[in-house]
């Protein structure tokens, strides 16, 4: 167990791919910041875990499902994830996946946005965004399939206990304690947060979340944010900012905002947030949580997907069931 190593949120700014081929030489280049990082910071700390940003390999730049099918999606582990595999073999770290619009055997009319936390022994878990950004990402939910594996994966590593979750899922505190109360002592942000929602006042929700799920989960954030340009991500632009948080909400480095290629590094003191797990009796809202009192959560609100494929006019129809469900 490595009780004090350093994690690096690293933000990418491609152009959107228009086709998979162009997805390796994404690839490519991350593999080289996160050498690059490795290496470069190896004097002074020991970097074990990296963060790439949401879309770092594809955005979904078609508004259908069966041409993001057709043109971007991939199945996942690929020879991506092979790629990352070998970089975290040679220096011992674990890399945090971009996402991919993924393809998968048994959903053939629906894809997802997909993260891969990938170890030296290869991919260790899979995140699927449970809250994709409605209504105009169409890719399904875990929400709207049958059951199948956690959607909330936690993985237990020699660096800790490693969550994830992906951009809009971090404004449902309900995600964020889902995973946190599955083990989670580090949870990633691959985030694709655009501007006015980003780093700089008075609407700087990134910060703000990353930082108040830190301290109600008690847990390390590590948030690697998009860095594109307007130009290359039209129509939004997106502001970086990447950054790591402690458990009581510090912020402990934190990507200067604006577009462009950025890596931050700052401790993760895995030992220090044990001890204050183990110490507090005051301000621990997870063991605190008076769950049988919230009775919400058991009220069906957004409707499952029943139709396939996910259009953007069926989902403003849920939106407006699942208004309808919350009205008063």
């Amino acid at each position: 167990m490595t009780d004090r190593y350093y994690a690096a949120a690293c933000q990418t700014a491609f152009e959107c791919p228009k086709s998979r081929e162009e997805i390796a030489r994404r690839t490519a280049r991350m593999c080289a910041i996160a050498e690059q990082t490795i290496v470069g910071y190896e004097p002074f700390h020991d970097v074990r875990l990296l963060a790439f940003p949401e879309f770092a390999h594809a955005a979904p730049v078609y508004d259908n499902v069966p041409q993001l099918r057709d043109r971007l999606a991939v199945p996942v582990p690929n020879e991506h994830t092979d790629a990352y595999q070998r970089i975290c073999a040679k220096y011992g770290c674990f890399i945090q996946t971009g996402t991919f619009i993924e393809t998968h055997p048994d959903h053939r009319d629906v894809v997802f946005n997909t993260t891969a936390l990938v170890g030296p022994g290869g991919v260790l878990s899979l995140y699927r965004k449970v809250n994709p950004w409605i209504p105009w990402e169409v890719h399904a939910s875990p929400h709207d399939v049958p059951a199948g594996a956690d959607p909330f994966p936690v993985v237990d590593t020699e660096i800790g206990r490693l969550g994830v979750a992906i951009c809009y899922d971090w404004l449902f505190p309900e995600t964020i304690r889902q995973i946190a109360f599955n083990g989670a002592e580090v949870i990633v942000r691959v985030s694709a947060y655009m501007d006015p929602w980003g780093a700089t006042p008075p609407m700087d929700w990134w910060t703000l979340f990353n930082r108040a799920r830190a301290v109600e989960n008690t847990v390390f954030v590590v948030a690697a944010n998009q860095g594109a340009s307007l130009e290359g991500y039209a129509p939004f632009s997106w502001p970086g900012g990447s950054m790591v948080v402690d458990f009581d909400g510090r912020v402990l480095a934190q990507a200067d905002p604006g577009p462009g290629e950025k890596v931050v590094v700052a401790p993760i003191d895995i030992a220090a947030l044990r001890a204050e797990r183990a110490r507090r009796v005051g301000h621990d809202m997870r063991g605190h949580l008076r769950a049988e009192i919230h009775p919400y959560l058991s009220r069906p609100t957004l409707p499952k997907a029943d139709a396939h494929p996910i259009t953007v006019e069926s989902l403003r129809t849920r939106i407006a069931a699942g208004r309808k469900a919350v009205a008063r």
